[in-house]
């Protein structure tokens, strides 16, 4: 019986890759804390995450080249999303900086968690296919 990847691996192989782009746009913005009228952008991983589960049906036939065959695309971290300050300030930078280093820290917890998740299902793979 061949082994089935996407099966094996589920979504976290794509959802490490839209943490690093997440991971790029929160560091973006804490380089830019002290840029006048810089506007702190982010990525909604859940609104992408559920969009694409909510779009997606996994008993559906693909008829078309144009169909998806992924759950995530890394493209779909291009559609930022501007973030809501607490608190206004006089240059126009809506960068919060105690919170975007709060969000970064939990990007990266979240992004280790599913490379831990990714390598443990290597292991048992590898396992299998060599019959231990």
């Amino acid at each position: 019986m061949p082994i089935n990847f996407d099966r094996a691996l589920g979504i976290h192989d794509d959802a490490l890759l839209l943490r690093t782009r997440r991971a790029e746009v929160l560091a973006n913005n804490i380089a830019n804390a002290d840029t006048p009228n810089y506007k702190a952008r982010d990525i909604d991983f859940s609104a992408v995450l559920s969009g694409q589960v909510d779009d997606m049906n996994l008993n559906q036939a693909v008829t078309s080249n144009g169909h998806m065959n992924q759950l995530l695309e890394p493209s779909l971290g291009e559609d930022l999303v501007y973030r809501k300050t607490l608190q206004p300030s006089i240059d126009g930078n809506t960068v919060d900086l105690q919170t975007e280093m709060a969000q970064y820290t939990d990007n990266a917890i979240r992004f280790q968690g599913s490379f831990e998740l990714l390598n443990s299902r290597f292991t048992g793979l590898a396992k299998a296919i060599k019959g231990e």
